[in-house]
């Protein structure tokens, strides 16, 4: 695994184990177990954090990974990015607010867009995981310049 797909691997992994804390997070809220319910998605903001920060590292230093598969499935591919991309914007927000709801005890709002978040969030993880399968194992593709070196000129 070269230095291209070893960054995209480990974020993605990081996105997953996020949703699954999610799940798991869910779970626990349900069952009424809500100690352990803050810690389990105190846990999961976590890991979409230190998913971020990779991502955005990678995006700033090495760059971004151009599509690599046939032309003809290119705009499809692009429609399904840019859903991701919104999507994951929306899941980011509303996590945020939903947790901040959870810290400041307003639970019937925290409970009522927590059940959006969550499912915003799995569909994100789901969508991330089918954007990295295409763009590292099925159509490996090239790499665009680190942002930092387009922003500069360099």
């Amino acid at each position: 695994m070269d230095s291209y797909t070893l960054m995209p691997t480990i974020s993605t992994f990081f996105i997953v184990l996020s949703a699954i804390l999610v799940a798991i997070g869910w779970r626990l809220a349900v069952q009424r177990k809500l100690e352990q319910h803050q810690k389990t998605m105190f846990y999961a903001a976590v890991t979409a954090i230190i998913f971020f920060i990779i991502y955005s590292s990678r995006t700033i230093f090495v760059g971004n990974t151009t599509w690599g598969g046939p032309d003809s499935l290119k705009p499809y591919y692009l429609v399904f990015l840019f859903f991701h991309i919104t999507l994951a914007t929306v899941a980011a927000v509303f996590g945020i607010t939903t947790l901040t709801l959870g810290y400041r005890k307003k639970f019937a709002k925290h409970r009522k867009l927590g059940r959006i978040t969550s499912v915003i969030w799995f569909i994100t993880a789901i969508t991330g995981v089918a954007v990295y399968t295409l763009l590292y194992i099925m159509y490996p593709g090239g790499h665009t310049k680190p942002f930092i070196d387009a922003l500069f000129g360099w």
